[in-house]
């Protein structure tokens, strides 16, 4: 494609520039506004510079993108409700053998969750209990967390809905879901096993650290925190006013014989009160006995004796009435309790079976948009309550990014820089050579890291398929597999790489009572070596 006019050219730069800037560093000084509404600007100001006509900006949105992205955020919230992801974390300490194996245990469920609920959302849900499990262990959070991060990005490539830009390439490429999975899930299993391996090698000596024994209290405390809490940090309370509380719960829920006994002492200590009552009586009626004959004191005692057994009755009467109150109180509570328990476990069931049936239909071919929302969809229907609170959840500041996005881009390609770049690139950029594959995957990864996957996806895919189509529909195939694969790991280069590193960063550094700060150089000690080892190594198993 040749170079437009100058004019259309300059600003097309200028709009895509500004769209970069923010979407890099959304917080510069002299427009802090964000990268949704960078975006959002970039787009309109291909419009008004007249880059694009408004018809061509609608057209450029991708919808099916669009769809299958909604419909994966929706499943996943889902998910979160039904305690996927606590049963996740709670494997991370379950049965742990030290630091290493909780290193290979972070590498193998982050990539996991990664490959089936996206990277960005494993990251969001698992931050915290790697941060809780490493104190635990009396270890530094630093390596658990690049762990997290890392094999998040590498797990995530494996799948068409593990991260944003496959989703892009698998609904540009046409490639099914099971073929996508097979191209990349060899180079997937090996990076994630590379990953760790780099992880332990470089981190020996802080994964070797014993445990204090006085750790192994803290430990079972906080295993039973994690299983009683979602995603946030236990507190326990030891006041007297509290335990007064569970001392008045205990009686209320008590056993059908406790409670029987404590009627029956109750009824003993109204007993008492009778009698201490007439006790207090019985001095008044012995000075006026004293007073008069034998005869009005036995009537007085007759007249005392039918009272007690009046007043005995009718005590026991009450106490009767209380503990059948208390004991109707209780199987009603309990058979309540019963219900919204089971209801609740027919629920989670009902959630895991379709989103097991939504990777079913998508290993099946079926179109991937129209799954995920009719999995969706499904979920909120069998939810039966109002599904605002869940779709709430939902990114829609995501969802307005990538529509900015895609008239930006759009706006971009036609100004025809990104086609006489490519042309001066593809002769060396051939993948029928190992020297272009090597070429390529330096590209990608540049380009990753100064302009983010997602655009560079959008503005190398079309291209790359289109040069390699020439050669073989399988190498077609394949440059769409590489593309998948190296923009995804390029992430883990620095923490500005990834929208995963930096909520990995965000969400330590801001989790109460575990707080850490994962610093730019100290990730890009790892970054470098692991990005450019696992890219290399997986290029060799994707086909």
């Amino acid at each position: 494609m040749a170079l437009a006019s100058t004019v259309k050219v300059v600003l097309g730069s200028i709009a895509f520039a500004i769209f970069w800037v923010l979407a890099v560093f959304p917080a510069v000084p002299f427009l802090p506004i964000g990268r949704t509404a960078g975006s959002f600007l970039g787009a309109l100001l291909m419009v008004v510079f007249r880059v694009l006509t408004p018809d061509q900006a609608y057209a450029s949105i991708d919808l099916p993108i669009l769809g299958l992205l909604f419909g994966t955020m929706v499943v996943s919230i889902y998910l979160e409700r039904a305690d996927m992801f606590k049963y996740l974390g709670m494997m991370l300490s379950w049965k742990s053998k030290g630091a290493k194996d909780l290193i290979c245990r972070i590498c193998l469920i982050s990539a996991i969750s990664s490959a089936l609920f996206t990277n960005d959302t494993a990251c969001v849900v698992l931050t915290e209990f790697v941060l809780k499990t490493a104190r635990q262990h009396n270890l530094p959070p630093h390596p658990f967390l690049l762990a997290l991060a890392s094999s998040a990005n590498i797990g995530s490539s494996a799948t068409p809905i593990g991260n944003p830009q496959n989703l892009v390439i698998a609904v540009q490429s046409k490639i099914s879901f099971g073929n996508f999975l097979i191209g990349i899930l060899p180079a997937m299993l090996m990076g994630v096993f590379v990953n760790a391996l780099i992880l332990i090698c470089m981190y020996w000596k802080l994964l070797s650290i014993q445990k204090d024994e006085e750790d192994v209290a803290v430990e079972v405390f906080s295993e039973e925190e994690m299983n009683s809490h979602r995603f946030s940090p236990a507190t326990l309370s030891h006041n007297s006013q509290e335990w007064n509380s569970r001392l008045e719960l205990m009686a209320v829920q008590s056993p059908p014989h406790l409670s029987g006994n404590m009627g029956h002492v109750e009824a003993l200590r109204n007993r008492a009160i009778s009698s201490e009552t007439e006790i207090q009586k019985d001095p008044i009626v012995t000075l006026d006995s004293a007073r008069n004959s034998n005869a009005s004191k036995e009537a007085a005692k007759d007249v005392s004796t039918q009272v007690k057994e009046e007043t005995i009755p009718s005590k026991r009467v009450a106490s009767m009435d209380r503990l059948r109150d208390a004991l109707s109180v209780r199987s009603s509570e309990g058979k309540e309790d019963f219900t919204t328990k089971w209801k609740k476990l027919l629920w989670k069931s009902c959630v895991y079976l379709v989103t097991i049936g939504m990777l079913i239909a998508l290993l099946m071919g079926l179109n991937m948009s129209w799954t995920t929302i009719t999995a969706a969809l499904a979920l909120v229907v069998l939810d039966f309550e109002d599904a605002r609170p869940s779709l709430e959840k939902v990114s829609y500041s995501l969802l307005i990014f990538f529509c900015g996005m895609f008239i930006t881009v759009d706006g971009f390609n036609r100004t025809g820089i990104p086609s006489t770049l490519w042309d001066l690139m593809e002769p060396y950029s051939r993948i029928d050579h190992v020297s272009g594959i090597a070429i390529l995957a330096i590209v990608i990864l540049v380009m990753s890291n100064l302009a983010s996957n997602v655009p560079t996806v959008l503005l190398l895919g079309a291209r790359v398929a289109a040069s390699t189509a020439a050669i073989s529909a399988a190498d077609e195939k394949k440059a769409w597999l590489i593309l998948a694969w190296v923009s995804t790991v390029a992430g883990n280069l620095s923490l500005l790489g990834s929208a995963a590193n930096l909520i990995v960063c965000e969400q330590a550094r801001r989790a109460p009572q575990f707080g850490y700060t994962l610093s730019f150089w100290s990730h890009l000690k790892f970054g470098v070596p692991s990005t450019l080892i696992v890219t290399t190594i997986g290029l060799a198993l994707i086909r």
